[in-house]
């Protein structure tokens, strides 16, 4: 059982709702003192997948250590169901949270998430912290996507799209910077296609370049891959400003 007076935890992908999560619990006063960004190398049903090795690069500008957990090779598990999958996903996780729980002093208090809306996810993350006698920080679940997201650019979040894979979504979204126009071209994409304001449903993924609990910004250069109906932004170099 970890101390009340225990560290913080913070799962971290580099995407937007994993920071966001970040960000209300520095302000919140919670004693964050490491960052845990898991790195799947298929497709994940439990985690944000693209980019994540600029967690790093993040998080030495937001000056949290970091620890990056490889789960392995995900899609050899395939032939599993969601549900399995998603189970046997959360293990590497799990056990990399267990280790810092007996290192870090007073053990872990609690994990912050940035699950918005799905239980798939969240289910899981609450029963692991339940098996680690820990609590959740989840302050984005089941909030409003656009106010989240209004609040996200007012706090001085600069966040760009590095994936995209939805109808109504074209390659002209791959690497733009979402702000208030983004926002309502996204808005008018939910009410024709059906497409989540935040991307919950894996329309697009994310990845935060600056924002007011980093010190520097994160420059990139990239090229854009397109196959007509989805793309994502293969980064070439990246840096902190």
């Amino acid at each position: 059982m970890s101390d009340a007076d225990g560290a913080w935890v913070s799962l971290f992908s580099g995407g937007k709702d994993s920071a966001w999560a970040l960000y209300r619990a520095l302000e919140e006063g919670l004693d964050v003192r490491r960052l845990v960004t898991v790195h799947p190398t298929g497709d994940s049903y439990m985690y944000h997948v693209p980019a994540t090795d600029l967690a790093a690069l993040a998080a030495e500008s937001i000056g949290i250590e970091l620890v990056e957990v490889d789960p392995g090779d995900l899609e050899a598990e395939a032939a599993a169901d969601s549900s399995t999958q998603g189970d046997d996903e959360l293990e590497p996780l799990e056990a990399a949270l267990e280790s810092l729980d007996r290192r870090l002093e007073g053990g872990i208090a609690g994990v912050t998430a940035g699950a918005v809306e799905s239980e798939y996810q969240t289910n899981r993350i609450e029963g692991m912290c339940d098996r680690l006698g820990c609590d959740l920080f989840a302050p984005l679940w089941q909030e409003d996507p656009r106010e989240l997201a209004d609040a996200m650019l007012t706090a001085g979040f600069e966040i760009e799209i590095i994936q995209v894979a939805a109808h109504g979504l074209d390659d002209s979204w791959l690497g733009r910077t979402i702000d208030r126009e983004a926002l309502a071209d996204l808005e008018a994409l939910h009410e024709e296609y059906g497409v989540h304001v935040l991307g919950e449903g894996g329309e697009f993924e994310t990845l935060v370049i600056d924002g007011p609990h980093m010190e520097r910004r994160l420059d990139l250069e990239y090229e854009t891959e397109w196959d007509g109906t989805r793309g994502r932004v293969r980064i070439t170099d990246a840096r902190l400003g």
